[in-house]
């Protein structure tokens, strides 16, 4: 941590190169005694990805910050805020730490946070923002926080891991295929806390987690925007019973579709049509990797379309509904698309033979903000065209 950083001059010159090409600044010759440019790069870089990401942080003043790939890897506020909340008793310990968001929204919950971050650099930087944002109940220590687990004494009332991945081949992974590996170490950790949260990305196969954890309480999955974002695995000590899934979608409201492991195999209600008369339905992506995708139209009293189609329908708005929701104005066939002239609309593709950019290209289809053309097959196994206006984004 070079503090030479933290000059005033420094940072002003930072915060007036937010949008300047850094490199230009990463070839330059650094305007300072003792910083290179590199470091000047690295600055600007990380403040610049936490600017809607990390608000807190961007706001404060004379916040130092890490290589970006640590901004990247880190929660958002939004998400750091949600899993707070998870958090049970006064202690916590943080045990991959990193730049310390997460732990800093555990500390408005928890009286004492101890952080683990095995990089003693990105230790001391999370360390000395705490500071910066006067939190004052966070323990930083640079260590692995496996191992120091594993040698101390000291018990907590709750553990917080987020596994970082080994490697970014394949789509589907598992948490053998993290560091720390936490399945490994699962009966170690639940010696030392009654709660456990596991952060994992949302690329983690559920059915995967399952198999190599238990004692799971809850399974949160968090989007946000309709873009998934996290799955939060709560293991409890002394947890009997069925799991409880969350699906939680942050927007500018807050929405839940709660449900027991035990009520997904529900049997689907398919529609035998749809007309203009109808609404669609677009789940959110939090709902969609829930794949409780007949009980989803069962909880919001909606048809599904198709057993492989996961949109609904109903002549009845629901605005509670997680998720898009569309007015239908046309059903068209593929020969009729083609003879109309200036298409303007958003495509959505569900379980259709052809990919958007192909369908965009085929029919001339140009984009709009409020126009969409959704392409997707109905129970019959008809490939549809449903030209329809967005009623509601989230």
């Amino acid at each position: 941590m070079n503090k030479k950083i933290l000059a005033k001059d420094v940072q002003k010159y930072i915060d007036s190169n937010l949008n300047t090409d850094v490199a230009q600044i990463a070839l330059a010759k650094s305007p300072f005694d003792g910083i290179s440019s590199a470091e000047i790069v690295t600055q600007i870089g990380s403040k610049k990805k936490s600017q809607k990401k990390l608000p807190t942080w961007f706001n404060a003043s004379e916040i130092y910050y890490p290589p970006t790939l640590s901004i990247e890897q880190t929660s958002s506020e939004i998400t750091a805020k949600y899993k707070s909340k998870l958090a049970k008793g006064d202690s916590l310990i943080d045990i991959t730490g990193g730049f310390g968001v997460d732990a800093y929204y555990f500390a408005k919950k928890a009286k004492t946070v101890t952080h683990c971050e095995i990089n003693e650099d990105l230790s001391g930087i999370a360390k000395y923002n705490a500071a910066v944002l006067g939190i004052d109940n966070i323990n930083f220590l640079p260590v692995n926080g496996i191992a120091y687990l594993s040698s101390s004494s000291e018990n907590f009332d709750t553990i917080f891991v987020d596994p970082a991945r080994r490697s970014e081949t394949g789509k589907v992974f598992m948490l053998k295929d993290c560091m720390p590996d936490v399945a490994a170490n699962l009966d170690m950790l639940l010696t030392k806390a009654n709660r456990i949260i596991i952060k994992t990305a949302p690329l983690l196969d559920i059915k995967a987690g399952f198999s190599e954890l238990k004692n799971v309480s809850e399974v949160h999955i968090v989007s946000l925007k309709n873009e998934c974002k996290e799955l939060l695995w709560v293991i409890d000590r002394d947890f009997k019973g069925t799991t409880k899934f969350i699906a939680v979608t942050i927007n500018d409201s807050q929405k839940q579709f709660v449900f027991q492991q035990d009520e997904v195999d529900v049997p689907a209600n398919y529609a035998e049509s749809i007309s203009t008369a109808d609404y669609l339905y677009e789940p959110d992506a939090a709902l969609l990797k829930s794949g409780a995708f007949n009980l989803i139209g069962s909880r919001y009293g909606l048809q599904k379309l198709h057993p492989q189609t996961h949109l609904y329908c109903s002549k009845e708005l629901n605005t509670a509904f997680a998720g898009r929701v569309f007015k239908v104005q046309a059903i068209l066939t593929s020969a009729e698309l083609k003879k109309m002239q200036n298409l303007k609309g958003n495509i959505i593709v569900r379980n259709y033979p052809a990919k958007p950019e192909e369908l965009a290209k085929k029919y001339k289809i140009k984009p709009s903000d409020d126009q969409f053309l959704i392409f997707a097959k109905d129970n019959a196994g008809n490939n549809i065209i449903l030209q329809a206006t967005i009623i509601q984004y989230y």
